[in-house]
């Protein structure tokens, strides 16, 4: 994670780095993961209970709530727990607005800039930016917007953003110097007119490069999920393995049932054939997954045992490898991983 971290900010020396550490940090543990980026200069997070966690747990560093619903007493804990809110439409502006009368708050204003999920359209852009510029209790109020597509660099949509969110932006800001807020981890990797004032790095801090076919970057993988064999058996040819007999062996082979399963958050929709990392090699899925185990063919491996350890992603197989067997991402993969399965933190 600290690795990550210096790679984001040599990429963007002169932004502040706001982490995402939200979906109890992508799967990898909140609070470790808070302590970790401590050197960061914000954590965001999607849910107040997750701003809550981090101030309960001592955490001080600057926490940016994005995309919630807020009533007033929520404002209000905000404000006394110094958590910095995101509005989002015209009702949230105005509640914001008459809670910062009592008591102070920073905001974060939010521009749809074309990804059509959350955000204000431009004109009530610029309207809530008066009216929250001109709140006495509001000690800063900044400027962000999301990026819906700058993982793909073959189409002009992110151009396209980023000069809806300059032309509000500016408009809104002449002669006041709002910090701006745009690059997630693809537009900070490929696009230096989106690296402002803050970046939000998510993925790329967990060690996965949202564009690695085109940009090379040595980032590190911090979720290693590892696993151990229960059991072998060596089958004739034509036999059938798993619910449904799914995959039928075109010779004799030996099977290693692994445990780990859908229960804990391996993906069920895993094809055969995804990958995993065993005896130093990959071999293939084999069968269905199951709730607590999924079976594998290591017919070809010099020697597998039983208690032998596999990785399922990690240094050695990436989860967006393994996430595109299963027809998802890697996000969806890390977030999953059910409360079930150990987890060991290494380093200080």
């Amino acid at each position: 994670l600290r690795h990550n971290l210096t790679l984001v900010r040599s990429l963007c020396p002169t932004s502040k780095v706001m982490a995402m550490v939200k979906a109890d940090a992508y799967g990898h543990g909140l609070l470790p993961v808070a302590a970790a980026l401590r050197d960061a200069d914000g954590l965001a997070v999607a849910r107040l209970d997750e701003a809550l966690q981090l101030r309960r747990a001592g955490i001080t560093t600057r926490i940016l709530l994005l995309g919630s619903l807020l009533d007033t007493d929520d404002l209000a804990l905000c404000a006394q727990q110094n958590i910095d809110v995101t509005a989002h439409d015209m009702a949230t502006v105005q509640r914001i607005a008459a809670n910062a009368r009592r008591e102070t708050l920073r905001v974060w204003l939010k521009l749809d800039s074309g990804m059509h999920r959350l955000g204000l359209a431009p004109a009530e852009f610029a309207i809530a930016d008066r009216l929250l510029r001109n709140t006495p209790g509001i000690t800063e109020l900044l400027h962000l917007t999301h990026l819906s597509s700058a993982d793909d660099l073959t189409v002009d949509t992110t151009e396209r953003q980023l000069s809806a969110f300059t032309t509000a932006h500016d408009a809104a800001d002449i002669a006041r110097a709002t910090a701006a807020s745009v690059a997630n981890s693809a537009a900070l990797i490929a696009r230096a007119n989106a690296r402002s004032e803050w970046v939000r790095p998510g993925i790329m801090l967990y060690g996965e490069n949202p564009l690695a076919l085109t940009h090379a970057l040595p980032l590190r993988p911090v979720m290693t999920l590892n696993t151990h064999v229960i059991a072998l058996r060596r089958l004739p040819a034509g036999a059938a393995v798993g619910y449904n007999g799914t995959w039928t062996s075109a010779r004799e082979s030996v099977i290693a049932t692994l445990g780990i399963g859908y229960g804990d958050g391996y993906p069920r929709h895993a094809k055969n054939g995804t990958p995993v990392w065993i005896d130093g090699r990959i071999v293939p899925l084999v069968g269905r997954v199951s709730m607590d185990s999924i079976s594998i063919d290591v017919t070809d491996c010099n020697a597998v045992a039983v208690g032998d350890e596999a990785q399922l992603w990690g240094p050695q197989l990436s989860a967006s490898t393994v996430a595109t067997f299963a027809e998802t991402i890697s996000y969806e993969l890390f977030t999953s991983i059910g409360s079930r399965v150990p987890r060991t933190y290494v380093g200080d």
